[in-house]
């Protein structure tokens, strides 16, 4: 059964980003030893991220310039992006931009990925109309040791421990991963 999993790295006081949308604190962790993201990748069948993370991938990874790269991070697998805007799309890439509730989308994205699972990618903000639909499965946060004044939050909802389930805990060089079973409101353990 297809999952839809919010994978993300945080700050120890939970923001994605900075206040400029920048990950450049995340990038100034040594990442030796860090989780490995390609394994996760593996189980992916599509992935799901807003404008300002697909903006931000595009223009920092010079994904428009070179498009082969974004085969190297892509792959074949398809990409949503939620946006009320034309975006550009790297040549040969899978985007299919998407503009209104997660809800009207969400059949078509789980249809997708087949049966392999969702992962949503970012930002914080898209993860959390998943949530607010009974749609979010796991919450996994790889935490760095970085602290920001604000920014990008991790998941801008209330959600109290009765909904998470912490299903493993790692250490992964500077970097400390968490993995939650969301519930279903008012349903017991998944």
């Amino acid at each position: 059964m297809t999952r839809i999993v919010y994978y993300t790295a945080s700050t120890l006081n939970g923001y994605l980003a900075d206040d400029d949308n920048s990950l450049a604190w995340l990038f100034a962790v040594d990442d030796a030893g860090s989780p490995d993201i390609a394994a996760f990748m593996a189980g992916m069948g599509v992935f799901v991220e807003g404008s300002t993370t697909y903006e931000w991938v595009l223009r920092e990874e010079k994904l428009l310039e070179n498009p082969a790269k974004w085969q190297q991070y892509y792959g074949d697998r398809p990409t949503y992006v939620f946006t009320s805007r034309e975006l550009p799309v790297p040549d040969g890439a899978d985007v299919r931009f998407v503009s209104g509730a997660v809800a009207d989308a969400l059949p078509g994205i789980i249809a997708d990925a087949g049966a392999l699972d969702v992962w949503v990618v970012g930002g914080g903000g898209l993860a959390g109309q998943f949530l607010d639909i009974g749609a979010l499965d796991e919450l996994v946060v790889t935490m760095a040791p970085a602290l920001l004044r604000g920014g990008a939050p991790l998941l801008p909802r209330n959600l109290g421990p009765d909904r998470l389930e912490l299903r493993s805990a790692g250490m992964f060089g500077q970097f400390a991963q968490l993995t939650y079973a969301v519930k279903k409101p008012g349903t017991a353990a998944p």
